[in-house]
């Protein structure tokens, strides 16, 4: 299965990207803290070029603490500030001007030198649809500046938005790229929401999910939903095994494997499932 979504508005946002770069003295990329790479847009390492940047592992409260972790310190390797958030509950956002502050402390020296102290910090805000970025803006703004709505592409124009008389913030609409070469980023995307499920077979969906799960947090797939199952079981089974251990039977006796696809991609989108981290630091990837 090749997942190809890339609206003609993302080729808008690419070129909008690049012509604002020269605007802004930093950019804050926004990742969702439970696929930390398969949330990043590939394309932004090219646009953003040699400006500093920070990384915002957003939705905290729903990753495994251990591997946000691991992710911050991958990130630190690589010469990014990172700052940990959960928007929900506001957790971090308060760290986000002192983590800009501290990232252009130069820029910052440099303007008191030149007489312009009250000289505004700018920084691009991106990230690919659905990762929270317009609930991370209007948190850190105070205000519901940026349109924010749980579905993927909402953000569309180019918007500045005001955080104090040292702060501009530049949002951008979500960007995806043009297609995903690696078939389990796609997945990745789909099981948290970045891709909209109609494009996709939600029974396919959640035993993708539930497979990745089963080998990675097997113990909180078993307590959660008080299924027994082989080491390397198969995605449909065990949405089978779900599917039936809830209930949702239909004539025959046969499962209502559609309606358990919802319930898991829902239970999981939501954290009632547990709290997990899908991938893995470049260092840690198994071969």
């Amino acid at each position: 299965m090749n997942i190809q979504w890339y609206p003609g508005h993302m080729t808008k946002t690419r070129r909008m990207m690049e012509e604002s770069l020269k605007l802004v003295d930093g950019v804050c990329e926004i990742l969702d803290a439970r696929i930390p790479a398969s949330s990043r847009n590939p394309d932004l390492d090219e646009i953003v070029g040699g400006k500093p940047r920070l990384v915002v592992l957003n939705r905290i409260d729903q990753a495994d603490p251990a591997m946000v972790r691991r992710w911050a310190a991958w990130f630190k390797s690589q010469g990014m500030a990172v700052l940990e958030t959960d928007c929900k509950s506001r957790k971090g956002v308060g760290g986000f001007v002192p983590a800009i502050r501290a990232m252009l402390s130069e820029k910052l020296q440099r303007y008191q030198e030149k007489g312009q102290v009250g000289r505004p910090l700018k920084i691009m805000v991106a990230g690919i649809p659905n990762v929270g970025k317009s609930t991370f803006i209007n948190q850190i703004a105070g205000r519901k500046s940026a349109k924010a709505e749980n579905r993927p592409g909402v953000t569309r124009g180019k918007q500045w938005i005001t955080v104090d008389q040292g702060l501009l913030l530049l949002d951008t609409p979500g960007i995806l790229w043009p297609k995903f070469e690696d078939r389990e980023v796609g997945m990745r995307l789909a099981y948290t929401g970045a891709v909209k499920d109609d494009i996709m077979d939600l029974e396919t969906l959640s035993s993708g999910l539930l497979a990745l799960l089963w080998r990675q947090y097997p113990e909180a797939v078993a307590s959660r939903y008080k299924i027994e199952a082989e080491p390397d079981a198969q995605g449909y089974a065990l949405l089978e095994a779900v599917g039936r251990k809830r209930g949702f039977l239909i004539s025959g006796g046969e499962v209502d494997t559609e309606r358990a696809a919802r319930m898991v991609l829902e239970e999981y989108r939501s954290g009632k499932l547990g709290r997990f981290t899908l991938d893995l630091p470049p260092q840690e990837e198994k071969v």
